[in-house]
């Protein structure tokens, strides 16, 4: 019995002794969260510059940084439809100084189709939707289709016979073009690229005679007459193209294939940290001016909540992923 106290009483006095060092940590890390952020935070971006998701992040750059009081830095890591940059995000510390700017094609449409170095449902912590919008059907003007019913018809004389470019493969952009391909009854050859800027290019100087591009992207060369819009993928016309029908007005009236953008951090982000990024997030997407970019560019600004973006990502990685397992979509 006195061995069994004298074995109790030292192991107390051993726990007493961690206490204030437990509590010491505990201040500390709650010091930390409060002081962040206390350098730049890093910004993912899974595409090249000069694309869609670079349009978009653009106009939050000075008001992330007017609220958070660092500097948001770009980090560009284009490659495999925008995973490189997801599985790098993946991977990171959850400090908070890594984050990801993504869309809905690594997070909702690639996993359902091949392997990627991450799960998008439960490798990031939801942090704010930022905008969605449609992708554009394009093609070069030596094309002889003016309407997109005279595409598809000529898509239907000769199969096979006409590529399309998007900003990778699994991309929205991509699975919008399969999504068409399927419901019109037409056979294209999917041409990805590493970043919808680069896949603009070529169908400029007539390397390819088609894509499905942002709204964005595709604005300057469509205005100069350097591209020819056909129609725009979402449900609704675009602002930006009020003249630009949408596919299902050419007498396909299920079809609809609407694009997001968001910004998520690795999974364990402290709820203090997506905290005060969300509301900066809310504060930036609430300037007129942040909006009138963002509609320029077609897209319309999404502000929300971490769990509505949550709820999101879930809802369109099942729709996308019974439509892949459905028309037996390859990524490879």
């Amino acid at each position: 019995m006195l061995d069994s106290r004298r074995r109790f009483m030292k192991t107390a006095a051993g726990v007493a002794a961690c206490l204030p060092g437990m509590g010491l940590a505990m201040n500390a890390r709650a010091d930390s969260l409060q002081a962040w952020p206390a350098r730049p935070v890093q910004l993912v971006l899974g595409y090249p510059t000069g694309g869609a998701t670079d349009g978009v992040a653009r106009p939050l750059e000075l008001m992330l940084k007017d609220s958070l009081g660092q500097p948001v830095v770009f980090d560009y890591r284009p490659g495999a439809g925008a995973t490189i940059g997801a599985a790098y995000v993946a991977r990171a510390k959850p400090d908070g100084y890594t984050l990801h700017m993504t869309d809905s094609g690594p997070m909702t449409i690639l996993p359902n189709g091949r392997k990627v170095g991450y799960d998008p449902l439960t490798g990031f912590t939801p942090v704010g939707m930022v905008c969605e919008g449609a992708s554009i059907i394009v093609v070069h003007p030596s094309v002889p289709a003016h309407t997109l019913e005279e595409l598809i018809t000529l898509a239907k004389r000769d199969p096979g016979s006409i590529g399309f470019g998007t900003s990778g493969l699994g991309g929205a952009a991509h699975l919008s073009g399969e999504l068409f391909q399927a419901m019109t009854g037409t056979q294209l050859v999917h041409i990805p690229y590493r970043g919808g800027s680069q896949a603009a290019i070529d169908l400029v100087g007539g390397q390819i005679p088609m894509a499905f591009a942002s709204t964005g992207t595709a604005l300057p060369f469509v205005k100069s007459g350097k591209m020819r819009a056909l129609a725009v993928t979402s449900s609704q016309r675009v602002s930006i193209f009020p003249d630009v029908p949408t596919v299902a007005e050419a007498g396909y009236p299920d079809y609809d294939a609407t694009v997001w953008f968001a910004i998520v951090g690795p999974a364990g982000l402290p709820d203090p940290i997506v905290a005060r990024f969300n509301h900066a997030l809310q504060d930036a997407l609430g300037a007129q001016s942040t909006k009138d970019t963002l509609r320029a560019q077609g897209y319309e600004p999404a502000a929300g909540t971490p769990q509505m973006l949550a709820q999101r990502l879930r809802a369109d990685y099942e729709k996308w992923g019974n439509l892949i397992r459905e028309k037996q979509i390859a990524f490879e």
